[in-house]
């Protein structure tokens, strides 16, 4: 039996420029920290022939390529598995909707448990390439690259996005306490809403390649990627908010869906009870809203926000491991 347990993510500012339809022009970064919510991703050889695939619902088939759920289908086609398998996955946080970026997280996972039922060792930075391969090229998903990366390398990062479609990953160096001051002053809240990543990115892909305007927006988040960057490595933690609040009023620009009444309510009641800065995680519409405050201001914070739902976090330096392996040989992790 092999278990992997795949961290999902947090990005702060540039998300957007990791579409290919921008990177591949103008070249990309974000700055994101995966946190402490997993998906947990269980393969275990099958005693009937055949494969039985658990998530939201069952599975069981003959052959993998018989498989309905398109990112197994393409993991195991990629990985050589055909047949004799259980694969089960379950997650911290509901895969849809939440703007962590828990399907690339569920990618990543099931390769890694994938390639170490094989036996074979993978690097993280290979698991992130790999995972971009099965969710934009063999499974057509029109979204971007910072997701993948995140999960497999853990840490606080600046991910880079090249035209020649490579990427590369570099921690964020910080004195001491600086990271844990950040942290600290973060607070969560789920705000509901069901809304399609993929739909909303497929729109802004179009609609910042068709406007100067939105294309010198998505540049502006860009630069906020360096600018946190080096804020930080200054020691100055107190800088977080106020960049986010301005990647946020960026990234209301580049689409219709990103946000709606309730967002743009939560989002005005955050700031006038202390909050620094915010954004909404991930492509818009819904799921997550997370907010930049000193920690004094946290109880007042929390008051008026009180009818939503707090969740608790933390950032996670690891990424993506295998935490179970039952097997004859080691398996590197």
């Amino acid at each position: 039996m092999i278990i992997s347990k795949t961290p999902m993510r947090l990005s702060f500012v540039g998300g957007g420029s990791d579409l290919p339809s921008y990177y591949r022009e103008h070249g990309g970064a974000v700055l994101s920290t995966s946190i402490d919510k997993f998906v947990y991703v269980t393969i275990n050889p099958r005693f009937e022939h055949g494969i039985r695939l658990s998530y939201s619902r069952t599975e069981t088939v003959d052959h993998a390529s018989q498989i309905e759920h398109a990112l197994v289908k393409a993991g195991l086609e990629k990985t050589g598995i055909e047949s004799g398998v259980e694969i089960t996955s379950i997650a911290d946080i509901p895969s849809r909707g939440s703007g962590m970026g828990s399907s690339s997280s569920f990618t990543v996972g099931l390769l890694h448990a994938l390639y170490a039922y094989n036996g074979s060792y993978i690097s993280k930075l290979d698991l992130g390439r790999e995972a971009c391969e099965v969710e934009l090229d063999m499974c057509g998903e029109p979204i971007g690259k910072q997701d993948q990366y995140a999960a497999a390398s853990g840490g606080l990062n600046v991910i880079e996005f090249h035209a020649d479609d490579s990427v590369t990953v570099a921690p964020v160096v910080a004195p001491p306490g600086t990271i844990e001051r950040v942290e600290a002053e973060m607070i969560m809240y789920y705000i509901g809403g069901d809304r399609s990543a993929s739909t909303i990115l497929e729109k802004q892909a179009k609609d910042v390649g068709g406007s100067i305007t939105k294309t010198q927006a998505l540049g502006q988040m860009v630069e906020l990627v360096y600018t946190l960057r080096d804020e930080l490595a200054k020691g100055h933690a107190d800088s977080v908010g106020a960049i986010l609040h301005e990647n946020w009023e960026l990234k209301r620009q580049l689409t219709g869906g990103i946000t709606n009444s309730l967002i743009d309510e939560t989002y005005d009641t955050a700031r006038a009870n202390g909050a620094t800065g915010g954004k909404l995680l991930g492509a818009g519409g819904g799921g997550f809203m997370v907010f930049s405050a000193p920690v004094e201001k946290h109880p007042g914070l929390r008051k008026a926000l009180s009818h939503l739902r707090e969740v608790p976090f933390r950032f996670d330096k690891n990424g993506t491991a295998i935490i179970f392996y039952q097997s004859g040989k080691p398996v590197a992790t």
